[in-house]
């Protein structure tokens, strides 16, 4: 049954994915201006205070206003990525083989006839038709989001009417708020590196007079949320538009050394730093995480994984019989509930 029960699961996650996805986004955008609201309902300027209703339709028109946005640039960086790769189309399957010419003229010959085979523009047709889904699936969350600000002001209400115990419900809403307040601290951090890091690889691409700087700045700023393997392959990818761009092994290698350098320090040692205790999560766990529901949702699958890990962890150290897969997806095999880290900080106090 647990079998039948999983296989039914993973199937509607799959059928059901561009709905799923939008939702699952529209709840992390959510529980990132929730807290915010909250926060401007409870100011006041004498006798006068925000209502919160107004606050919600501020933060609804800014998240509306930023996403469009974020997605036009985007999409406009897909169309000058694509126009720029069909122009090297023909250069590339040479470019790329030129690397195996250290395995002798008979490799480098297979590369080049492998390559020259690919149907290099049908992949670009069908990457240009999901980009185009792009602004369908931003409209979506929009109306998500849109609809849990709406209904945001009766959750408590529903909650305690839906569990049947204030008591139960006041856990059950500590849970919710740890979670909300890791995966904004997760996604607060992640963003902040990934902008720096973007921005140092425009920089080190136009020192190096790349027709595509801006779009690989851009391009790794989105990568970089894809944990561990995102930085591999924005670096392998910069690394690819200067040897097909410069034909050059030099200023590709200089290149290549420079972006990982960039990409092993602010990843590896000022992500760390900054993230601290708030996610504490088994690197191989997110690696099975990243795994999983890159293969069910696809790339958005990739971007959504840590903050559903996340999730999962919290939720699973609260209920004694699910603390095993808790202490399997923590990185020190210690997780601590929300409970019990509620406790203990009354107790300090």
């Amino acid at each position: 049954m647990i079998i039948i029960a999983f296989a039914v699961v993973l199937f509607l996650l799959v059928q059901a994915r561009f709905m799923l996805i939008s939702l699952v986004t529209a709840i992390v955008l959510f529980s990132l201006t929730s807290d915010a609201i909250n926060f401007i309902g409870r100011q006041r300027i004498g006798p006068l205070h925000v209502p919160n209703w107004l606050a919600s339709i501020v933060a609804l028109v800014l998240i509306s206003t930023a996403l469009l946005l974020l997605t036009s640039i985007v999409l406009a960086q897909v169309n000058t990525v694509l126009t720029t790769t069909l122009a090297y189309t023909e250069r590339a399957p040479q470019a790329v083989a030129a690397l195996f010419a250290w395995l002798g003229p008979d490799a480098q010959l297979a590369v080049f006839d492998s390559l020259s085979n690919v149907n290099l523009s049908g992949y670009l047709r069908t990457m240009a038709g999901q980009a185009g889904g792009l602004m369908q699936a931003t409209v979506l969350v929009i109306l998500f989001v849109g609809f849990l600000f709406a209904e945001r002001v009766w959750f408590a209400t529903k909650l305690v009417n839906f569990v049947g115990d204030p008591v139960q419900a006041d856990r059950i809403s500590r849970i919710v708020g740890s979670i909300i307040r890791r995966v904004n601290r997760y996604l607060f951090v992640k963003t902040m590196v990934s902008l720096v890091t973007g921005a140092m690889v425009w920089f080190v691409a136009s020192l190096f007079g790349l027709e595509l700087a801006v779009a690989l700045g851009i391009i790794t700023f989105i990568l970089n949320y894809i944990p561990n393997i995102g930085s591999i392959v924005a670096t392998g990818l910069v690394a690819l538009v200067t040897y097909v761009q410069l034909s050059e092994p030099g200023p590709t290698f200089a290149i290549f050394l420079i972006v990982g350098a960039i990409q092993f320090i602010n990843g590896n040692v000022i992500d760390p730093m900054l993230m601290g205790r708030a996610l504490r999560l088994s690197s191989f766990g997110i690696i099975i995480s990243l795994a999983f529901w890159g293969a069910v949702w696809g790339i958005p699958g990739m971007f959504l994984s840590v903050p559903i890990m996340v999730g999962l962890m919290i939720v699973c150290s609260e209920i004694p019989a699910l603390r095993p897969i808790a202490i399997l997806l923590s990185r020190e095999g210690l997780p601590e509930p929300e409970t019990q880290g509620e406790a203990i900080r009354q107790a300090a106090e």
